[in-house]
């Protein structure tokens, strides 16, 4: 699955053009390298987002093309903030 639809569907952020241009601008890493937003996820990688002064980083457990908003936090596993 794309990175930017992964962060879309996954809901870490909302608009697929938003994780696009965020991708695009080298804000998220992959597995500590700077990603684009056609870079392809696999389970067991780690994506660090940088969201102006505070940092996410998670491991994808799980990739679906749709999910309910309910589920969305199914999709990864934080580890840290």
């Amino acid at each position: 699955m794309r990175l930017d639809k992964y962060l879309k569907v996954s809901r870490i952020i909302k608009r697929r053009t938003v994780a696009k241009d965020a991708t695009n601008g080298g804000i998220v890493l992959v597995n500590g390298k700077e990603a684009k937003a056609s870079t392809k996820l696999k389970v067991g990688d780690i994506l660090d987002i940088t969201f102006g002064e505070r940092s996410l980083k998670v491991r994808v457990t799980d990739l679906k093309d749709t999910t309910k908003k309910e589920e969305a936090s199914n999709l990864y596993e934080v580890i840290s903030e």
